[in-house]
């Protein structure tokens, strides 16, 4: 980012922050690796004042000790030379201080940090989905009831507005039988994806539950789905992805790879350019 137009005495004035409790729509329920996620959720927040300005955003690890050093720092020195916030500050200010940029030059942070990449004169679309799709129905034992009550979560979704849906997949890694958890995951995709209709995108996430045979057996049965990326199948490895490519191409099956969420292998940029991942799904509050 051109951090040029920084001036030298804008200075930290004040941090404040907090953690927010909120609720989702409905409880949500497991993943394939962990537990019941539940209705409430918290966010931790931050609130920069430089120059009588304030920006706010999320913050991870704020302390009031490493807080009070950072009173009085120049703005300037928060900076690398390639414009980027040193990394000892990320976590806890890099969103803050990206929205206090942001107000102070009257722009979007996408603008700011985009450079050349950003279309000029084409209005910013960005694809949204719902993600809203967990493992609701293990209480369930009837495979059709866990259909039907995925299939009317995903109504909701539709009904706010969304057309696409990244559903959770890998019942069979931990929390049903490996057969019929997977049996029902296919299922359920299945389901949803006539909720969505033949334009809506469908993504699924095993977070890790999978392996590589599980994972063909998966795609092979959802052939017929408008599926547009499998996420975290099973934790990265080049060899192992180089493998489902080439399957995938000799099928003809045009689905995405993503990864990166979890604790993604240091080496995950580099398949990506090997053309080995398709798309790089870091967290981007971590």
């Amino acid at each position: 980012m051109d951090i040029t137009g920084l001036h030298a005495d804008w200075k930290v004035e004040k941090i404040e922050f907090a953690k927010l409790t909120g609720e989702r729509a409905r409880s949500a329920g497991a993943n394939g690796r962990i537990g019941i996620h539940g209705k409430s959720c918290t966010v931790d927040i931050a609130r920069i004042t430089i120059d009588g300005q304030t920006g706010y955003g999320s913050s991870i690890h704020m302390k009031p000790e490493w807080a009070e050093e950072i009173i009085g720092c120049r703005l300037l020195d928060l900076f690398d030379d390639r414009g980027r916030l040193r990394e000892a500050y990320r976590l806890q200010l890099e969103y803050p201080i990206l929205d206090w940029l942001g107000q102070r030059q009257g722009k979007p942070v996408y603008d700011l940090v985009s450079g050349a990449h950003l279309e000029r004169g084409a209005p910013l679309v960005v694809p949204c989905y719902d993600t809203s799709l967990y493992f609701d129905d293990l209480h369930l034992s009837d495979e059709r009831a866990a259909v039907a009550l995925m299939q009317e979560e995903a109504r909701q979704g539709y009904a706010k507005g969304h057309r696409h849906f990244k559903i959770k997949v890998g019942r069979g890694g931990r929390h049903m039988p490996l057969r019929e958890g997977t049996k029902r995951d296919i299922a359920i995709v299945q389901g949803i994806s006539e909720v969505a209709g033949p334009t809506g995108k469908i993504m699924i996430d095993a977070n890790n539950a999978y392996n590589l045979n599980l994972t063909k057996e998966v795609l092979a049965a959802l052939a017929d789905v408008n599926l547009y990326w499998l996420e975290e199948a099973f934790h990265e490895d080049e060899a192992l992805y180089e493998d489902l490519k080439e399957w995938l191409r000799q099928r003809g099956q045009n689905v995405l790879i993503a990864d990166g969420e979890g604790l993604a292998s240091p080496h995950l940029v580099e398949w990506a350019t090997r053309g080995r991942v398709d798309v790089l799904q870091y967290d981007i509050i971590w």
